[in-house]
């Protein structure tokens, strides 16, 4: 809500008028100095020119493919046959969820600075659980390690995660593909 303006002259005897017209329900003190002291006059306000109407906006592209599915076929069929053979294991089954967390994060670090394009994750097999229990039931880790991976300072280092080939641990393990080193 703007302040308010003061009368125009014009209107300032135009309330006089309506204010003689009108009997006080009560009678009220005699006015003070402030009651009769004129208010600022602010300045009128300015009006704007209508804008030219604009033309729509232009959607944005749609986003391009996220980092964790950007492997070419070949790579594809690789891990499903279980031809890869891992360049790193990081075993978390068993551990708890700090625990987990920290050796995830210091085993990338590891296999990065190795040089590793692809690592094992042993995580356990999922479990359907709900949200609220992740932290203590049996597949808490394997249902928090795709959120920490991409919350990291290794997602960009990530080209891709898998499940495992049967071979090495089916659906209580993971393949992480790490992108190539450049440089």
């Amino acid at each position: 809500m703007s302040a308010p303006r003061g009368l125009s002259a014009e209107e300032a005897q135009a309330w006089e008028k309506v204010a003689a017209t009108v009997k006080p329900m009560h009678r009220r003190q005699k006015p003070t100095s402030e009651d009769l002291a004129p208010a600022p006059v602010l300045p009128k306000k300015v009006l704007l020119k209508p804008q030219q109407p604009r033309p729509p906006v232009k959607p944005a592209p749609p986003p391009a493919r996220t980092p964790q599915n950007n492997l070419d076929g070949q790579w594809d069929k690789r891990l499903k046959s279980g031809a890869i053979q891992p360049d790193f294991t990081l075993d978390l089954h068993g551990h708890t969820l700090d625990a987990a967390y920290d050796r995830l994060m210091s085993g990338v670090s590891q296999a990065r600075a190795m040089g590793a394009r692809t690592i094992l994750l042993v995580t356990g097999k999922p479990r359907p659980v709900d949200p609220a229990d992740r932290g203590s039931k049996r597949g808490a880790i394997r249902a928090k390690v795709l959120d920490w991976l991409a919350a990291s300072s290794h997602h960009a280092a990530i080209a891709a995660v898998r499940r495992a080939h049967i071979r090495h641990g089916g659906e209580g393990a993971l393949y992480i593909v790490l992108r190539r080193e450049r440089g």
